[in-house]
C-alpha cells in the first residue's frame, strides 16, 4: 500500500505515526525515488528520557525514498502540561506541527493499552499512566489518543501532555492504520468505532476476527 501511494505521487505531504507493524512493514518497503513526497512526524518520536523510540519510523523512509522528512524531535508525551508548552513555543516543532495538519495521507499504527504493551516497553509511557488508562476504559490508541470500546475518547492526566496533533485534527481525515495479531484485536476495533480511519491494513485472520465481533445489521 504504501510502495503504490509514494509511486502515484499524488500524496505529496504524508503524515507518518509509529508503532512495530508500521516499523516491519518500512523495513521491508524496496528503495524507490519518492523526490516529490514531503514526510511528516504526526507524533513526538523520542520516549522521556529523549531516547530514540525504536518504533519511530520516518528516518527510514527517508533513507528508502530519498525524500524529504520532517521529524518531531520531542517525547511523545511531556511530563507536565507547562514543558509541552514549552516544547511547543520552539519554532522548530510548530511548524513541524502545522505540517501535520496539511498532510495529504496520514499512515499510523495502532497500540494497545496492555501492561506489555509497546508503548510501556519503549518508555514511551510508564506503568502508572497506562493503569490510569486502563482504569478510565482505554483499550486502543492512535496518534497519541487512547480510546475505549465504543470508540469514544479516553481522558486521562496524559492526554493534556500529548505532543501530537489534537483529535480534531485528526477528525475527517484519510488516515491509513497499519496493525495486526491477535493482541491488537479489541484495539483496532476500538479505533475502528470511533470512526477515525479511511483504511485499514492488516492480515487475514486479524480482519476474520474483527468481522466476527462486528454486529449485523
Amino acid at each position: 500500500f504504501l510502495k503504490r501511494e509514494i509511486e502515484r505521487g499524488e500524496d505529496t505531504l504524508i503524515g507518518v505515526g509509529h508503532g512495530r507493524t508500521l516499523a516491519a512493514c518500512v523495513e521491508y518497503l524496496p528503495r524507490i525515488s519518492a523526490e516529490k513526497t514531503r514526510f511528516v512526524s504526526l507524533l513526538g518520536g523520542l520516549t522521556r528520557k529523549f531516547s530514540a523510540n525504536p518504533h519511530d519510523v520516518i528516518h527510514r523512509l527517508a533513507e528508502r525514498t530519498g525524500a524529504e522528512a520532517y521529524v518531531m524531535p520531542v517525547p511523545m508525551f511531556a511530563n507536565t502540561v507547562e514543558d509541552r508548552t514549552v516544547l511547543l513555543g520552539q519554532k522548530g516543532i510548530s511548524e513541524v506541527f502545522d505540517l501535520g495538519k496539511a498532510a495529504d495521507l496520514l499512515i499510523a499504527g495502532i497500540g494497545t493499552a496492555e501492561r506489555e504493551a509497546s508503548l510501556v516497553a519503549t518508555g514511551m509511557i510508564e506503568k502508572g499512566e497506562m493503569e490510569e488508562i486502563r482504569r478510565n476504559g482505554g483499550v486502543g490508541e492512535l496518534l497519541g489518543h487512547f480510546f475505549d470500546d465504543a470508540g469514544k475518547a479516553v481522558e486521562t492526566t496524559l492526554s493534556n501532555r500529548a505532543l501530537a496533533l489534537a483529535r480534531e485534527d485528526i477528525s475527517n481525515r484519510r488516515i491509513v492504520a497499519v496493525a495486526g495479531g491477535k493482541v491488537k484485536v479489541r484495539a483496532i476495533k476500538s479505533v475502528l468505532e470511533g470512526r477515525y480511519l479511511k483504511g485499514l491494513v492488516t492480515d487475514e485472520r486479524t480482519a476474520r476476527k474483527l468481522v466476527e465481533q462486528t454486529p449485523v445489521g
